[in-house]
């Protein structure tokens, strides 16, 4: 599929200019191809383009493809919303969950992840618009809960997720990014140095480039990677 490997190098060419605007290398950014919907075909045109980290919102759909691309080196995030009866699946499957909402979620995952694996780093979703319409912490409730979901066992904080309101202007579009990352900041300053914070997972198709500029480390990317999805 060399549309795939083309809007990928496309893609890529983007994220080091809006690295370079920033000050930053690209390798400081993590391109996380979105491929829910997705078929394993795709999934493998991707890898075969240099990229190893997929991001899934359906648990079961994301379950089928890990076992179908089980002998590939994949990286599997899981970004949607998780449910509770859901996160022992997702504690079992995944290196990274971005979309903790809430600490039970985060308590959950803890006592569920085998203690033969690796810590599974997790993501605090940040509804940082306070939309009604919208899962998350606020700010507030996430500086509230950051310590205690730190100090899990079987995990690792990472840092913050966010999905703003659309905007189209570059300026508003850094607004909430911002927030985000001074956020994670104040954060930081009541975490121990082992516990700080490293990651922002922020900015998709349409905004990434302001992502970029704020500080993301992850950026999620998938119509512009897998093109338009059927309907």
């Amino acid at each position: 599929m060399p549309i795939i490997k083309n809007n990928i190098s496309s893609i890529q060419r983007r994220l080091q200019q809006a690295a370079s605007d920033a000050g930053r290398t690209p390798n400081e950014v993590l391109l996380l191809a979105v491929s829910k919907t997705r078929t394993s075909t795709q999934i493998k045109a991707a890898l075969a383009a240099g990229i190893t980290s997929f991001g899934e919102n359906y648990l079961q759909e994301a379950l089928e493809k890990i076992d179908q691309l089980s002998n590939a080196k994949l990286d599997w995030h899981f970004i949607g919303p998780l449910q509770s009866n859901k996160t022992r699946l997702a504690a079992e499957n995944f290196s990274w969950i971005h979309s903790v909402d809430r600490l039970k979620i985060a308590q959950r995952l803890s006592d569920q992840r085998p203690s033969t694996m690796a810590p599974l780093n997790l993501c605090l979703q940040i509804n940082i618009d306070n939309e009604p319409s919208k899962s998350g912490f606020s700010a507030q409730q996430a500086l509230a809960a950051a310590a205690d979901i730190a100090n899990l066992p079987n995990i690792k904080l990472r840092g913050l997720m966010a999905i703003p309101q659309s905007r189209t202007d570059l300026k508003a579009q850094r607004t909430p990014f911002m927030k985000l990352r001074q956020l994670k900041d104040q954060i930081n300053s009541l975490l121990d140095n082992s516990q700080k914070l490293d990651t922002l997972s922020m900015g998709m198709s349409g905004d990434m480039d302001a992502a970029i500029l704020e500080g993301a480390t992850i950026v999620r990317v998938g119509t512009d990677i897998f093109g338009p999805r059927d309907r």
